[in-house]
């Protein structure tokens, strides 16, 4: 086993601490993390997005998440210190070759990445993921799969946020050896309903659809 390898299998082993409830504040806290790209892209966007889905997985799954999550960079050796990595944005992603080499072993290791699209970064990511894996194409994930039925139900596939183009949203993915290690969310602005209700005003019932289908994207990450 590489040393790559070995790293998020301990990791993994670590992450499973999160799926149980506990009262003890000395246990170990995993942190969500959140990717920084260049490109000129806002990688930023949606500061409240991830302490919101922290919160919501930590009453609604049992998990034990720090509400404070990381910011890390593509390039670093960073990304492995954490099993669950969130990227959004809407517009451009550039990785260099060593960038987009990091994000593969940290995938291929057993790491997870969620993709958001909020809005017009869709062909800037998916030219930037294919210098991840040239040889895999992403595919739609079929609402039987088991990402939209963890603890949450979800028969027609992902709730649509916000409706941009009035197109159907969509859940794509890349897989290695047969896993799930990129789960891209499209036209569906997930990030938006995690955020702080006044910032888009959302109605509540949107809102917690969208929580509820990122509890089911880090349970899923976590348990597959």
């Amino acid at each position: 086993m590489n040393k790559t390898r070995l790293l998020l299998l301990m990791m993994a082993i670590i992450g499973l601490t999160a799926f149980r409830s506990t009262d003890n504040t000395e246990d170990v806290k995993l942190r969500m993390a959140l990717l920084k790209y260049n490109g000129g892209g806002d990688w930023y966007s949606n500061p409240t997005s991830l302490p919101n889905l922290a919160f919501f997985c930590n009453k609604t799954l049992g998990t034990n998440f720090d509400t404070d999550f990381a910011t890390v960079e593509v390039g670093s050796a960073d990304i492995f210190n954490f099993s669950f990595l969130h990227m959004t944005g809407h517009g451009n992603v550039v990785f260099s070759a060593s960038e987009a080499e990091n994000l593969r072993n940290y995938l291929i290791g057993g790491g997870f990445l969620h993709i958001d699209d909020n809005y017009g970064m869709d062909p800037y990511v998916r030219t930037a993921m294919k210098q991840v894996f040239p040889e895999q194409e992403f595919i739609e994930l079929p609402f039987e799969h088991e990402i939209y039925n963890q603890k949450y139900e979800f028969k027609k596939g992902l709730p649509k946020v916000h409706k941009h183009d009035e197109k159907n949203p969509q859940g794509f993915g890349l897989f290695w050896e047969g896993r799930l290690v990129c789960f891209y969310t499209f036209e569906c602005d997930l990030g938006d309903g995690w955020e702080d209700q006044e910032v888009h005003n959302d109605p509540e019932e949107v809102r917690l659809q969208a929580l509820q289908m990122g509890a089911n994207i880090v349970q899923y990450a976590f348990r597959q």
